[in-house]
């Protein structure tokens, strides 16, 4: 596809009520940021990726969440699952995406389009590698012509064979490949170990590119915040764990004073991307961390995006068309 579709154009171009030209769209990321204030993740197991029919998360939810002081959202699309024969999105998640990309444009939100396999990047840095450009090959142009609140993220997470080396290599390219038609665009990239705040040191990017949104991710301490996850060799044994102690306060206000030193030196701005507390977390404790958390990236200047609307970590009840209303009270307090 050599371009942005000619429907997805109109969407796009009637969402946004734009008369100006393509150039007068582009901002920095620093004005992207001061944009995005609280976020939320949709989307991670939503049956949109194996029935589109059947989704939970509807273009009608872009308004919900904007009622509930939501300005960004981040799309977690799992493209590589039912990838075309040469890699390529296929033609019914694309469809399905530029109507989600539209609605949300039109309610008013930030969008970010972020690759979540990161599970599948992380057995194969060369096979991530191919699977990313072709990929992106084909997003970044059927994308190119829309308004500068769509976000690109290169990868979620990068771990496992995406070392800090071989994640910096990688994500050259993909910029690369995302420059070609989309010059300004920002791009959100995280650093290597599952974006983790302690590798932005290791981050590697081009100085010249100021149109880069930097991302973390937050759980920690992971004892308390993946209490119960079977999935977490360290936690899924713990029950009943508590947080909210000076010390357990004072350590969270540290680290992300180190996340504010590493953006002032570098002068780039960053964004939370994900944090979340398990479900299995006494509610009580679970809405302390939530709400600690929320206030001290606001503080420090970082927008935000809770893990997640639906699923485990629910903010949202689907079933009832309800927001689980302690996590909303901890999140965007009335």
């Amino acid at each position: 596809m050599g371009h942005v579709s000619a429907g997805f154009a109109k969407m796009i171009l009637a969402a946004a009520a734009l008369t100006l030209p393509v150039a007068a769209w582009a901002t920095t990321a620093d004005d992207i940021a001061a944009g995005m204030h609280r976020g939320m993740n949709v989307l991670d197991d939503d049956p949109f990726w194996r029935d589109t029919g059947r989704e939970r998360f509807q273009p009608r939810h872009f308004a919900v969440l904007h009622a509930a002081g939501f300005d960004t959202v981040r799309l977690n699309l799992h493209l590589m699952l039912h990838a075309t024969a040469d890699g390529a999105p296929n033609a019914r998640e694309l469809a399905a995406l530029d109507r989600l990309v539209a609605a949300g444009l039109e309610a008013g939100q930030t969008v970010i389009l972020d690759e979540h396999d990161d599970q599948i990047c992380a057995r194969d840095a060369d096979d991530c590698r191919l699977r990313l450009r072709r990929m992106w090959s084909v997003l970044a142009p059927h994308f190119a012509g829309a308004p500068d609140r769509l976000l690109f993220e290169i990868l979620n997470e990068p771990h496992g064979a995406l070392t800090a080396p071989v994640w910096n290599s990688i994500l050259r390219e993909m910029l690369a490949v995302i420059r070609g038609s989309n010059p300004t665009r920002v791009v959100v990239i995280g650093p290597a170990d599952m974006n983790s705040t302690s590798e932005l040191p290791s981050l590697d990017l081009p100085p010249a590119d100021r149109n880069i949104l930097v991302t973390v991710h937050y759980y920690a301490p992971i004892r308390f915040t993946l209490q119960g996850a079977s999935w977490v060799p360290s936690a899924k044994d713990s029950v009943g764990v508590e947080w909210g102690s000076d010390a357990e306060i004072a350590a969270m206000v540290r680290d992300f004073d180190r996340v504010r030193t590493w953006s002032e030196n570098h002068h780039r701005p960053v964004f939370l991307g994900e944090f979340g507390v398990y479900e299995k977390a006494p509610m009580a404790a679970r809405t302390r961390w939530l709400s600690r958390l929320a206030r001290i990236a606001e503080a420090h200047g970082f927008p935000w995006a809770y893990w997640q609307m639906d699923t485990d970590f629910a903010a949202y009840d689907f079933s009832r068309q309800l927001w689980v209303q302690p996590i909303l009270n901890a999140l965007a307090p009335p």
